[in-house]
């Protein structure tokens, strides 16, 4: 009779802990995902994502993607989170809106804060890609790299000697007015690696620090605003108007040069041409989770940002070239990646990549601070009276 007590005592307990396990697991029901992506990063990233979803459905129900102007973005969240608000999870960024966030203060801290749900992911980065994790100040993840640019890209049949000094770059753009065009830097990656490589260029007195060391490069970019026609809003619009014949040069960077002509957005035989004695200024793209999200939502964006550095979802990012080469993190060649990125690269890619990125000098882009000041003295300054 002890022995039968003993046993529906220990089956009541049994049956206590099952209902609390069950209780547990209803509270841990999948979440919906607000990506917002601002940096055109979803196409290299997206089919990841859905791979996550795809393997995690009790993790995640749904998931939504929205594309928006990195400008505009800061003091969309800024108001949300005034309001009490958190209706974004997650925030695919270059660095512009990174460095408008941290200044803005938007971003959760991931590291170190988050330090235990992201082991060891400060050791899974390249070496070029590990040095520009440093300017998210753990306020984000590094997900894509490119080595950018500023490189010049141009008509072939209207342009017999494309320039290979700023000052012929200049020279070119006075003797062919409106047909040189470049986007707002503070949504551009193209104009805004062509507004920090041209420091470097000139030989300014401090090229990280655009108030009070580019005296050469304000002077030069309001003598070019001259022969100008206006800004686009993005480099879209820029390569569209190469593509159609409207301007004849732009200045782009190695994504920017791939896809388009892989896309059929400008032609096949358009060309580049790299500045004489040029310093690369490279570029990433970053997640980043505005303050205010979920500790339920943060834990899956944790383990969907793990996710997001493994080499299978890393070779993704080769795509079609639109971020070149794209991967982030260590040892995840081209051969990983899916056969139609292999074939893009192998046809639209161009063999002096490989020259130029060897022979010059790399360098990180400005600073959060530094790179919200050159794109509002860019603005106030030079795009002022003709950004659109």
């Amino acid at each position: 009779m002890f022995d039968g007590r003993l046993r529906a005592r220990v089956l009541a307990v049994c049956v206590a802990a099952a209902t609390a396990l069950g209780m547990s697991a209803a509270k841990a029901d999948p979440v919906s995902l607000n990506v917002v992506d601002v940096a055109g990063n979803l196409q290299l990233t997206q089919k990841a994502i859905e791979a996550f979803k795809a393997k995690y459905p009790n993790l995640v129900s749904n998931i939504t993607y929205t594309n928006a102007p990195a400008p505009q973005l800061p003091g969309k969240i800024k108001a949300m989170q005034a309001a009490g608000r958190a209706d974004i999870d997650l925030v695919l960024t270059g660095t512009d809106a990174l460095a408008a966030g941290i200044e803005l203060n938007l971003w959760m801290k991931l590291l170190p804060d988050q330090q235990a749900g992201l082991p060891g992911v400060l050791d899974k980065y390249a070496p070029g890609p590990r040095k520009m994790q440093d300017l998210a100040q753990g306020y984000g993840l590094e997900v894509s790299y490119m080595p950018a640019g500023p490189l010049v890209e141009y008509n072939p049949a209207k342009v017999a000697r494309p320039p290979q000094t700023p000052q012929e770059l200049l020279a070119w753009c006075k003797a062919n007015p409106g047909k040189l065009i470049y986007a707002r830097p503070a949504n551009s990656g193209p104009g805004r690696t062509f507004l920090m490589g041209l420091p470097y260029l000139l030989g300014d007195n401090n090229p990280q620090d655009p108030i009070n060391g580019w005296d050469k490069t304000w002077a030069f970019l309001k003598e070019l605003n001259a022969c100008v026609p206006y800004y686009p809003g993005g480099t879209s619009a820029v390569m569209k108007e190469l593509g159609e014949g409207t301007r004849d040069m732009t200045v782009t960077v190695t994504g920017w040069d791939i896809n388009p002509r892989a896309l059929g957005i400008v032609p096949a035989d358009f060309r580049v041409q790299a500045f004489n004695n040029m310093t690369w200024v490279n570029d990433a793209h970053f997640m980043v989770v505005p303050k205010g999200v979920s500790k339920e939502k943060l834990a899956v964006l944790l383990k969907l940002m793990n996710f997001m550095l493994e080499p299978q979802q890393q070779a993704m990012t080769y795509d079609d070239g639109y971020f070149y080469p794209g991967p982030a993190v260590k040892d995840v060649t081209l051969q990983m990646a899916p056969q139609q990125s292999q074939d893009v690269i192998a046809k639209y890619g161009r063999p002096e990549y490989a020259k130029w990125l060897a022979a010059y000098p790399h360098v990180q882009p400005l600073s959060a601070q530094a790179m919200v000041a050159a794109f509002q003295k860019w603005d106030r300054e030079v795009g002022s009276q003709k950004s659109q």
